[in-house]
């Protein structure tokens, strides 16, 4: 809780693929299904094309939290980019551990275009998440840490 009495609301952005996390998105919309505001959709042709820096610059900009989704496993449309951004998921997450980035603050899942319901979940249990783990403000002490290691 803040000073004002306030439950924190936490900032989340979502990365999603086009052709099956967005069209869940807006399956849970349309369906009237009742889940948080809090996130913001940033829409890809397919997850394999996310660079992962933008997660970075997404926690520079103010993000409490992140969501990575798309298509699942066997079932994108541009045949294997899910794969792709998996084994990418892999490698960042090492990145993360190193600069000392709580990785649970970033969500990876699978969501069809047909799992209106299973985004509505994904969506307010990140929410619950973040809001337990508290507001992300430690992001730019750990960018200006490696700043000044760079610079020696």
């Amino acid at each position: 809780m803040s000073e004002t009495n306030q439950e924190f609301e936490p900032r989340i952005v979502a990365f999603v693929c086009n052709w099956c996390t967005y069209a869940g998105a807006d399956l849970a919309g349309t369906s009237r299904l009742k889940y948080a505001t809090n996130v913001k959709i940033v829409r890809f042709p397919c997850t394999g094309r996310i660079d992962f820096m933008l997660l970075l610059k997404a926690f520079e900009e103010g993000a409490d939290g992140i969501i990575v989704s798309g298509c699942h496993p066997n079932d994108c449309h541009y045949t294997s980019g899910n794969f792709h951004a998996r084994r990418r998921w892999t490698v960042f997450r090492g990145l993360l551990d190193f600069m000392g980035i709580d990785v649970r603050r970033i969500h990876f899942t699978w969501v069809s275009a047909a799992e209106g319901a299973k985004w509505a979940d994904i969506v307010n249990e990140t929410v619950a998440d973040i809001r337990a783990l508290g507001p992300y403000d430690e992001y730019k002490s750990i960018a200006s840490n490696f700043e000044k290691e760079a610079a020696k």
